[in-house]
């Protein structure tokens, strides 16, 4: 069903253009060709000064101020501030901020303090116990070693342990071995003076048994001495080398491990040197909080809030400076201008920019200021886009631009609107028609001068305007009249039947025609080609009987959007609105592209045209 609808819609939409092409193009060729003069607004082409500026609104600003901002870490809350407007002295208390949690803050951080110090105490005697024992340790160790090294070369020297003992047990065998010979003789003597029946038999047995001890500790002492050569000599020499070796090991690893405790003991210190050194740091940036909670004033001036020299949006933060507001760090809270000279603010459009430079003579009006003009001079363009403005609308590029005036700046105070109208060239005598007076005809700018009560195009060269007037360097002389409200017939065809194309171009097989295109006023609505004072009004839509997008004004200025001033003279230039550009290859701000659907917007500080025609013009029917 919904297919259906959508197809119903585009064969309507595309019935009901043709019909209007058809219905234009006959009113266009029919009633204006028929009658060229009726009812038919005309201009005088003038010759005479012409000023070409550009008109943006502004901001009064202070040349010279000091910008107080928080200071204070995080969010707080603001509990006392000055008054706005007021005038102090250097040193005055401008506002108080909320310092109770920060107080909180530092009583624990005293206390953070004052544990950080009893550790750092505790890791320096630390460190002199430690190396105390680490000393004690090695010194230990280096006497085991001495110790061992002695005893083994107390064991393996020439007059040592080991050649004691190896002489004595020699010395045991010779005596083993005359004591077993003395008691062998005795035994044989014994055998003799028995044999003669002199002694017993019993004492022969006595002296046999004690010849056959005698030799039994001769074999004894034998193995002794074999034992102490071949094994506890060898066991006993092994183990003074082992004690040595584990006596230098042992030095070894009580070097080590008293250098490893020495500097866990100084990196501990070191940690606790430098927790105290942060804890300390801490408290000293709460102490300086505390004491940026009291905002002083650098110098002397007239208060002015922050949010009173900013811009404001529909998505900016934009709440009056006031007590009870949280406030977060760097947050820009009063200007103190220090001293009488002013500068205004003003933003202007991309399409403007590359007329703008620095140096050029502005002139500015303040709105609360009457019958006083002020001079100044453009000092400042931003190289980029305001970030601001970028955000809250992403197709609007506008660029922050500063301009000195001239004088003390009496009368002015920071915040006041003004307008600012640059002057961009200044024309002593030349040619010039009204901007709306020119068209394009297949891309050549375009006027329809009236002769002999009939229209006429005519291909004429232009450059710089001023949103009321164009200057035309070549095609019209002075004294001519050109037709304010030229016929559309031809253009108006071509942008009908470019839309139509671009339609089917877009490959909707259902008929079905994008919403945006029927929301845009993409297609004119209306039935008569009269409605020429809708058609040249300034920002209108096609919706609203703007000019079609084929009929575009000439490349590089903006029909309508006129000044507040349009009725002061062409010749003085009027009140311009900035917008006037040269005719360059570029599309200005607010045009439709030949072919294109996108809305035209009226620039802001722009109002209706109005319906007279300006001064110099003529009404054949009035």
């Amino acid at each position: 069903m919904a297919k259906k609808r959508k197809r119903l819609i585009g064969a309507l939409l595309i019935a009901g253009l043709i019909i209007i092409v058809g219905t234009v193009t006959a009113m266009m060729y029919g009633a204006d060709a028929a009658d060229g003069s009726s009812d038919m607004p005309t201009f005088i082409v003038q010759r005479g000064p012409l000023t070409i500026s550009i008109d943006v609104s502004g901001t009064i600003k202070a040349q010279d101020m000091e910008v107080i901002k928080n200071e204070v870490e995080g969010r707080t809350i603001i509990i006392s501030l000055i008054e706005e407007g007021a005038h102090v002295e250097k040193g005055d208390v401008l506002a108080v901020l909320d310092s109770s949690d920060l107080e909180d803050q530092l009583l624990n951080q005293q206390i953070a303090v004052q544990s950080a110090e009893t550790a750092l105490v505790s890791a320096t005697e630390n460190l002199a116990v430690g190396e105390n024992q680490a000393k004690a340790d090695i010194e230990l160790s280096e006497l085991t070693l001495q110790f061992a090294k002695q005893d083994l070369q107390k064991y393996i020297d020439d007059e040592g342990e080991y050649q004691t003992e190896l002489t004595d047990a020699k010395s045991q065998i010779a005596v083993k071995q005359e004591a077993a010979q003395q008691a062998k003789d005795r035994y044989e003597w014994s055998q003799k003076l028995f044999a003669e029946k002199y002694i017993s038999e019993t004492e022969l047995k006595a002296d046999e048994l004690t010849w056959q001890k005698a030799e039994l500790d001769v074999t004894l002492a034998r193995n002794r001495l074999k034992l102490l050569q071949d094994f506890t000599y060898k066991r006993n020499l092994a183990q003074y080398e082992s004690d040595v070796s584990q006596a230098e090991m042992a030095l070894e690893r009580t070097k080590r491990k008293a250098s490893a405790n020495v500097v866990q003991y100084k990196a501990e210190l070191l940690a606790a040197e430098e927790k105290l050194k942060r804890q300390k740091m801490l408290l000293n940036k709460l102490e300086q909080n505390i004491s940026k909670t009291t905002i002083k004033a650098p110098a002397g001036g007239m208060v002015v809030y922050a949010t009173s020299n900013r811009g404001g949006g529909p998505r900016g933060n934009q709440e009056p400076l006031d007590v009870g507001q949280e406030v977060y760090e760097r947050q820009e809270l009063i200007h103190l201008p220090t001293s009488n000279k002013v500068k205004a603010e003003v933003k202007i459009h991309e399409s403007s920019l590359e007329k703008v430079e620095v140096g050029l003579p502005v002139v500015v009006t303040v709105d609360s200021v009457k019958d006083r003009v002020f001079q100044g001079k453009v000092s400042k363009i931003a190289l980029l886009p305001d970030a601001t403005m970028a955000w809250l609308n992403p197709d609007l590029k506008v660029y922050l631009t500063e301009i000195n005036l001239e004088g003390d700046g009496d009368g002015l105070r920071t915040g006041m609107s003004c307008r600012a109208s640059i002057i961009v060239q200044e024309y002593a005598d030349v040619t010039f028609a009204p901007v709306h007076s020119v068209v394009r005809v297949g891309n050549q700018p375009t006027v329809y001068v009236l002769e002999g009560g009939k229209m006429k195009p005519r291909s004429v060269e232009i450059g710089l305007d001023n949103n009321r007037m164009v200057h035309i360097t070549k095609g019209l002389e002075e004294g001519e009249k050109v037709v304010l409200n030229p016929p559309l017939g031809d253009t108006e065809t071509e942008d009908l039947q470019n839309r139509l194309q671009e339609i089917r171009q877009q490959g909707f097989p259902e008929g079905a025609v994008p919403s945006e295109n029927r929301d845009s006023g993409a297609f004119p609505t209306g039935s008569g080609s009269r409605q020429r004072s809708n058609r040249m009004g300034e920002g209108s839509s096609p919706s609203q009987g703007g000019t079609p997008s084929g009929a575009e004004r000439p490349q590089g200025f903006r029909p309508g959007s006129r000044g507040q001033d349009q009725d002061q003279g062409p010749g003085q230039g009027g009140a311009p609105t900035g917008e006037g550009r040269r005719f360059q290859g570029q599309r200005p701000s607010g045009m439709r592209p030949e072919g294109g659907t996108e809305r035209s917007q009226r620039p802001a500080g722009t109002r209706e045209r109005s319906q007279q025609p300006p001064s110099g013009t003529e009404n054949p029917n009035p």
